[in-house]
């Protein structure tokens, strides 16, 4: 019978991103058919609520036209045996110790903080109660809350990619917090794959090679890694990256991955690499909503102290879409220019204060920006998407073009008209609605837009 799951899964294949389907679907384990039942098991409570969801009903579906008969699936949490934790390994001694690294928090079973130990303060905002989440996030902040719950269990490795100034740094030192308070002799180790490199290059011209694979492999209970796109064409460093891997890995120590690009799209990375990032969770976070930003601003606002009327978090939310780093950094701007001029939080001294955002957004992302990308992305000429053809190979890229433009620019309905060979505003309107319409139901669609999304400059 479970002919029909893996008939029904190359289904599924067809009709989702190859990101959704490596997300969602490939961790799905094939248990029994009981009657009208196909049993799958799921790792975590959290994979299993989302995956019911949004994907119950495209599950149900594809193993019912695989059976010839109504199915349903039903997910249930695989159960996991809990190793014994091994004792830790003895410290280096001084002089066989690596040069403290700045951007590596390294927590001992007695950690020290004195001038001579190589531990490095979390950023103490940098928590779940401070992270904000929404529709953008939700999913890599359950998966990190569960992986941070029972380290090497769940998701091993969690792989989370998105855009710049997203929250990814945020969720990596969130999950560091709450291991080390549930346990405070949980051996963490936080770095970033471009401090990763440089420890390489050091301890390769100081000959200490041994001492930089105790310290990664050795002393490690949990590795969170930043950035790890950066080890993109650095081939040494990919080659101790990986044996670092397979060591954690199979001592069932957990690795959290951050990156801007799915593991797919980071070139120059090594096969075996690139397929150890896909042996466990791969999610992402996206640009927050509106309602999100909103959020975002206030939750900010409140921690320091400054009294956001509602009209200018709206303005600002609506000023800055894609990235939470800007978005904070807009409104401690805007907060520090009023305290210096002595002037009230208003929309008006918003707009006044905050002018050359708007310029530099003007001049980075425009129409012309948009078609060529999304021209790109569908193999196409912008002078397609700017003409009259209605062939669904055109006339769809076409929709979504003018959707992105809608909601990344600032242009009116008639200025994208024209943007696309002088359209009529009434052609724009119909289908920017038909997108975001479509986008709740196909989740191809949404995998589309958000890969175009996460290639716009900020």
């Amino acid at each position: 019978m479970k002919a029909i799951w893996d008939e029904a899964l190359s289904a599924i294949r067809s009709r989702v991103t190859g990101e959704n389907f490596a997300t969602y679907f490939a961790p799905l384990r094939f248990v029994s058919t009981v009657g009208d039942e196909v049993q799958l098991e799921v790792a975590d409570p959290f994979f299993r609520d989302w995956v019911k969801l949004h994907y119950q009903d495209l599950l149900n579906e594809a193993v019912s036209q695989t059976a010839g008969q109504p199915m349903r699936v039903v997910l249930a949490i695989r159960e996991l045996t809990v190793e014994p934790r091994p004792a830790p390994a003895p410290e280096l001694e001084p002089e066989d110790s690596i040069e403290a690294m700045p951007r590596v928090v390294t927590v001992s079973e007695a950690p020290r903080h004195d001038e001579g130990s190589s531990f490095f303060p979390l950023n103490p905002h940098y928590t779940f109660d401070t992270y904000v989440v929404g529709p953008n996030n939700e999913m890599a902040c359950a998966a990190c809350s569960s992986v941070a719950r029972q380290p090497g269990r769940a998701f091993n490795p969690l792989f989370i990619y998105g855009g710049t100034g997203l929250g990814k740094t945020h969720l990596l030192q969130a999950v560091a917090h709450r291991i080390l308070a549930q346990d405070p002799g949980a051996r963490v180790v936080y770095v970033s794959a471009e401090e990763f490199t440089n420890q390489v290059i050091k301890s390769i011209s100081r000959q200490r090679m041994d001492a930089f694979r105790e310290r990664f492999r050795g002393n490690c209970d949990v590795l969170l890694v930043d950035d790890v796109h950066v080890l993109s064409g650095k081939e040494r460093t990919q080659e101790e990256f990986f044996y670092t891997f397979n060591a954690l890995h199979a001592a069932q120590k957990q690795i959290i991955l951050t990156s801007d690009k799915t593991p797919q799209e980071i070139q120059h990375l090594e096969e075996r690499l690139r397929s150890r990032f896909n042996w466990g969770l791969i999610t992402d976070v996206k640009a927050p909503q509106f309602e999100t930003r909103v959020a975002i601003l206030q939750r900010k606002a409140e921690r320091d102290g400054i009294h956001l009327p509602d009209e200018v978090a709206f303005y600002l939310a609506r000023l800055v879409h894609a990235n939470v780093r800007e978005l904070e950094g807009a409104l401690t701007r805007l907060a520090a220019y009023a305290s210096f001029h002595h002037r009230a939080l208003t929309v008006a001294y918003a707009k006044e204060a905050l002018k050359d955002v708007l310029d530099s957004r003007a001049r980075t992302l425009t129409i012309d920006t948009i078609l060529k990308m999304v021209a790109e992305h569908y193999d196409l000429k912008v002078a397609d998407l700017r003409g009259s053809r209605r062939q669904r190979s055109v006339a769809h890229p076409r929709s979504v073009a003018m959707y992105l433009c809608r909601k990344h620019t600032q242009s009116s309905y008639p200025q994208i008209g024209r943007g696309f060979g002088g359209k009529d505003h009434s052609t724009v309107l119909a289908a920017c609605r038909k997108i975001d319409l479509a986008m709740t139901e196909d989740a191809g669609l949404r995998g589309d837009i958000e890969s175009i999304e996460r290639k716009f400059p900020l």
